[in-house]
């Protein structure tokens, strides 16, 4: 796998403000764009390794900054953070991130895709049913319940979720009610893989130390192929 060729903090306009974020570029210099979503914990190292990580594989991915700047490996602190947070204005926020990707000559797909973590992969599914046609795909990584929108009628975008089965922040009964709802009412393809695993089991930065390999490495692997064969 190639290094990405080069990484930067960036500003963009967002419901009128500016928004910040963290842009990896593939050593090719462009490629298919992919929002990445952070974890509750705020624009962490890891979210950032995420974004380089798929920047070795060709696209160009931006993690935008949900928390401003704010960053936490405090669990009680991370969920007090993230309460703070409006799903109205963190989803406003990453409106304005597709837009500035979007936007972007070295972004050569006619849609941008998305990935998101814990808190991310609420605002995944978020995003997707808020952009419908803009989104080419969706992959939560487990979740939280946070941002997760009441009705996916809007999503458009093909998703391919990765839930845990030990999972005490989103019982693995909560995660397939919600596989469901997502066929029943999306117009989209839908693929959900599970986990025998903790929640953040992908997180191998993780503060409270669910990282487990075997399953990251696969998860990653199935997102990656996923990503490559709907984003174009």
């Amino acid at each position: 796998m190639a290094e990405p060729s080069a990484h930067q903090n960036v500003a963009f306009p967002s419901n009128g403000q500016d928004a910040h974020g963290y842009l990896a570029e593939p050593a090719s210099g462009s490629g298919p764009g992919v929002i990445v979503i952070q974890e509750w914990w705020g624009l962490t190292g890891h979210v950032r390794d995420v974004a380089d990580r798929l920047a070795a594989e060709g696209f160009v991915a931006l993690a935008p900054d949900l928390y401003g700047g704010w960053i936490t490996h405090d669990g009680a602190e991370a969920g007090e953070m993230m309460q703070k947070l409006p799903e109205a204005e963190g989803a406003r926020l990453l409106a304005g991130a597709v837009d500035y990707l979007s936007g972007l000559e070295k972004v050569t797909s006619e849609k941008v895709s998305a990935i998101g973590f814990c808190m991310g992969g609420g605002f995944v599914l978020a995003l997707a049913a808020q952009q419908g046609e803009r989104i080419a795909a969706a992959v939560p990584f487990y979740g939280v319940g946070q941002a997760v929108p009441e009705s996916f009628t809007g999503v458009k975008a093909a998703v391919q979720g990765h839930y845990a089965t030990e999972d005490g922040l989103f019982p693995v009964e909560q995660a397939k009610e919600q596989e469901e709802q997502l066929r029943a009412e999306s117009e989209s393809e839908v693929t959900f893989h599970y986990y025998e695993a903790p929640h953040a089991f992908h997180n191998d930065e993780d503060p409270q130390g669910n990282y487990r390999p075997e399953a990251a490495r696969l998860a990653w692997e199935r997102a990656v192929g996923f990503l490559r064969q709907k984003t174009k």
